[in-house]
């Protein structure tokens, strides 16, 4: 496993973070127990989650996966000061509270006791915006989060899916007022969704040195090479519902895509998923990729990506190929 400083804060990540969305939805307790051990057994040593996790799901509710994390914590104390836990905040808890949610400093200081408590530990090491808010203002969520930092509960903080311009104003609030800035971005990028990072986002992380963890790195598994060009989707896989898929489907040059990572692939004894991982920490602005998992034997697949690097023909290849720029 590799490691990386984490944006400005010092703090040394695994290239490869493990996203626990699906704890409490498609893993089930004893499923995303085994998915830490055999984690942390291979060198992963951040963990990230939400505390609006799953509240989506059937049967389930937000704090969930959070809770499930925390009792693996009880049962491994030792392991808490090797870890990086980091949670998230913004998104409606309930539907009976119209304060249960935002980034206001009441909803903030509520949701970390929340966090810290389901968590079973006294301190955040990641405080994350989850989404931004335009009902509240920077500076208040800032001084919230400034806050937490002075008094110990949060140890740095972040965003995610934040707009440039909403990530420069945020950047320029805190140096203005001398407030704990982010120090992270959690973008939505990969080989098929690159604009959206590249086009603006990339060059505010590098120039203001904030550390970058993307989520969805293998586009829903669309990365993964379970999708053939005029083969429609197979069965059990997203792409017979998801929206966003379809749209990965429908657009020719991501099978020419597909193809060039599976001759890599073979080239390099790996898996397409692989391929796309290695791709992505070869980018210059990203320091880990959140991979997720609904079995061990599919996070030790997401594994074999860690010590993985590509060519830098390999690298440009698939560059060109999947380039914005060109569209």
């Amino acid at each position: 496993m590799r490691y990386r400083t984490l944006g400005r804060t010092g703090i040394k990540v695994s290239v490869l973070c493990l996203g626990t969305m699906t704890f409490g939805w498609t893993a089930d307790e004893e499923t995303a127990f085994a998915i830490m051990d055999a984690a942390v057994e291979n060198g992963i040593n951040v963990i990230d989650t939400a505390d609006i996790y799953p509240r989506w799901a059937p049967g389930s509710y937000a704090g969930h996966s959070e809770e499930i994390i925390g009792r693996w914590l009880a049962k491994n104390r030792s392991l808490r000061q090797r870890l990086i836990i980091a949670t998230k905040v913004r998104n409606p808890m309930s539907d009976d509270d119209p304060n249960d949610q935002g980034l206001s400093r009441r909803h903030i200081i509520r949701s970390v006791e929340g966090s810290l408590r389901r968590l079973q530990i006294d301190y955040i090491d990641l405080y994350q915006s989850h989404w931004y808010d335009d009902d509240t203002a920077q500076e208040e969520t800032l001084r919230a989060y400034d806050d937490l930092i002075r008094e110990g509960k949060v140890r740095a903080v972040g965003c995610s899916n934040f707009e440039a311009w909403r990530l420069m104003e945020a950047l320029w609030t805190s140096d203005r007022l001398n407030l704990a800035r982010y120090e992270s971005l959690q973008p939505h990028y990969n080989l098929v969704h690159r604009t959206e990072f590249e086009r603006e986002l990339q060059a505010v992380c590098l120039k203001y040195k904030l550390g970058v963890i993307p989520y969805s790195p293998l586009a829903g598994g669309f990365l993964t090479g379970k999708y053939r060009r005029g083969a429609g989707a197979p069965a059990g896989t997203r792409g017979e519902v998801s929206g966003t898929i379809k749209k990965y489907m429908a657009r020719e040059r991501n099978y020419d895509l597909l193809e060039k990572m599976e001759q890599i692939a073979c080239d390099r004894s790996a898996t397409i998923g692989q391929i796309a991982l290695a791709w992505l920490l070869g980018s210059p602005a990203v320091t880990s990729a959140i991979i997720g998992a609904n079995s061990v034997d599919q996070l030790h697949d997401s594994l074999g990506a860690a010590d993985l690097e590509l060519t830098a023909e390999e690298w440009r290849a698939l560059d060109e190929i999947s380039s914005w720029k060109e569209q």
